[in-house]
């Protein structure tokens, strides 16, 4: 059900299609015709401006039910630079309220074009979702919150934003070619994009998780992949992991992992369309997308634990400090609201699973 006005959510561009309506569908209107049919109506719907794709690392994550435990792994290992995956959410700046060039050059821009641009997902429910009940269809969701709160800070209007839909595999491109100040979209603070990025303090705490059809025999991140077809985002964390749990046989060999996608959501609509038989992504996502199609359920328990961070170029410090003074004010007072309002039906009313730790700002430079 439609968080804000009870009605049951609409697909945005781009968003799958309810499980029992796509056989149908397709039966109906008769195989390529459907999907050519579908393809023409979510092109329609997309009011934000495109960016081209490319191949390009970055990907999500998120937490279900019985995430934060110690049990859970970690999401990479130690590189040979000393960065590990499980410190790197402390890889930030301490907190600053003072502008510097990349905020001046924000608060030069005149007229309609005085806007913190952003990145971010506009089909993910209760996170980033163009929703079509509302009035103009804006955008709302949890990473949607986050970013009104920048804007109010930075340009003192929570409305000074020219957000851009971004396909998961075009994070990184496009903060690092400057098409954006920023990404809010659920994405993960690991090593590898430190390499790439500068990230705030975490401002989620989540975890990979398991996404198939409530009938099929997958149980979890288990044996029962074997010889299953996983879907994952093109240079995803979700990605990443499989990779290497194969390569060191910590997943079963005959796990079919090459099934990759340029934006996350799309996982879902292969998984409704029986192309493939489940999909690892963050538990919040999961989480979300079962609340759109009641057919499919999260299998087992998360098997890493990640933070989400806002994401800049790495050389905007005063940026980075900048976002990590307003989310210390956001996190006393307004992420709890946020979680209520978007993620407390999917996740659970406690949120202390998904809170992230007291930020550490281990970065000096």
């Amino acid at each position: 059900m439609n968080a804000r006005d009870g009605l049951p959510p609409r697909r945005g561009a781009g968003s799958p299609l309810p499980r029992r309506n796509v056989r149908a569908a397709l039966r109906g209107w008769g195989g390529v015709g459907a999907m050519a049919a579908v393809c023409a109506l979510a092109l329609a719907f997309v009011l934000l401006l495109p960016l081209t794709q490319q191949d390009g690392g970055s990907g999500g994550s998120g937490g279900g039910a019985g995430l934060g435990g110690s049990h859970l792994a970690t999401a990479g290992q130690a590189r040979a630079d000393g960065c590990e995956d499980a410190q790197a959410q402390k890889q930030t700046l301490s907190p600053s309220g003072a502008d510097g060039p990349t905020i001046d050059a924000i608060k030069a821009r005149t007229g309609a074009k005085r806007k913190l641009i952003v990145g971010v997902d506009q089909n993910s429910y209760h996170w980033g979702y163009r929703n079509p009940n509302n009035k103009d269809a804006e955008l709302e969701g949890f990473d949607i919150d986050l970013v009104h709160r920048i804007a109010q800070d930075i340009l003192g209007d929570p409305d000074a934003v020219q957000f851009k839909a971004i396909p998961t595999s075009q994070r990184i491109p496009a903060i690092q070619d400057g098409r954006v100040d920023m990404v809010v979209r659920t994405m993960t603070i690991n090593c590898d994009r430190l390499d790439q990025v500068a990230f705030s303090a975490p401002y989620f705490k989540t975890g990979q998780t398991v996404l198939a059809s409530k009938s099929s025999s997958v149980t979890g991140y288990d044996k029962s992949l074997a010889g299953k077809k996983i879907c994952t985002a093109t240079g995803s964390t979700a990605y990443a992991k499989l990779e290497a749990d194969q390569k060191d046989g910590r997943l079963v060999s005959s796990a079919d992992i090459h099934h990759t996608v340029p934006n996350q959501l799309d996982c879902l609509v292969r998984l409704q369309l029986g192309e493939v038989d489940a999909v690892v992504t963050d538990g919040a996502l999961a989480a979300s997308q079962a609340a759109q199609d009641p057919t499919v359920a999260l299998k087992g328990s998360a098997f890493t634990t990640e933070y989400y961070g806002v994401a800049m170029k790495k050389d905007a410090d005063d940026l980075v400090r900048r976002v990590n003074r307003i989310l210390v004010d956001y996190r006393a007072s307004g992420w709890q609201a946020s979680y209520d309002t978007w993620l407390s039906a999917t996740l659970g009313k406690s949120s202390t699973p998904s809170k992230p730790p007291a930020p550490e700002y281990l970065r000096k430079s």
